[in-house]
C-alpha cells in the first residue's frame, strides 16, 4: 500500500468557538490558519477546516450496518490498532457521548475492525475505525 496523499475536508459548525476546542482540546488536533469565520486543523495529518454556518434543523440520518444505526454523512481516520484503542480510551476519560461505542466489528472475517462513532458539538458524526490487519482495509 502506498502512502495516500492528505485529503481536505471542509465541515459546517454553528458553533465555531465550541468546536474549535473540541478539535483542538478533545481530539487533540495542532490548529493552523483561522479568522472570524473559519478555522484550520491538522487531523491527523489531514487538513480539516470548520467553517460557520447557522445552525439548521436538519435530522440524521442512518444506515444499519452490523446491527447499528451508522449515522450518515460521518467522516474520520484509520488509525493503526493500538492507537485506536488507546485513543477511545482517552476519548471515554474526556467523557465523549458515543453514538455507537467501540466495539470490532466483522470479528473473524475479512475486514475485521475496531469502530467507533460519535459527534462534534455543531452534531457532525465522527467515526474512527482500525483494522486488525491494515492489508484488509479494502478487502471483500
Amino acid at each position: 500500500m502506498t502512502m495516500a496523499s492528505p485529503f481536505h475536508l471542509a465541515i459546517p459548525v454553528h458553533d465555531l468557538q465550541l468546536c474549535r476546542i473540541f478539535y483542538r482540546d478533545i481530539l487533540g488536533c495542532e490548529e493552523g490558519r483561522s479568522s472570524d469565520q473559519w478555522v484550520d486543523f491538522n487531523f491527523f495529518n489531514h487538513q480539516l477546516v470548520i467553517h460557520y454556518k447557522p445552525k439548521s434543523n436538519s435530522n440524521l440520518h442512518t444506515n444499519l450496518v452490523d446491527g447499528k444505526d451508522v449515522p450518515v454523512p460521518h467522516f474520520g481516520v484509520v488509525l493503526p490498532w493500538d492507537d485506536f484503542h488507546t485513543f477511545a480510551e482517552e476519548l471515554k476519560k474526556k467523557n465523549i457521548v458515543f453514538i455507537i461505542e467501540p466495539y470490532i466489528r466483522f470479528e473473524g472475517l475479512a475486514g475485521e475492525q475496531a469502530t467507533m462513532f460519535f459527534k462534534d458539538p455543531s452534531d457532525n458524526a465522527l467515526e474512527f475505525k482500525a483494522f486488525k490487519d491494515i492489508n484488509q482495509l479494502f478487502a471483500k
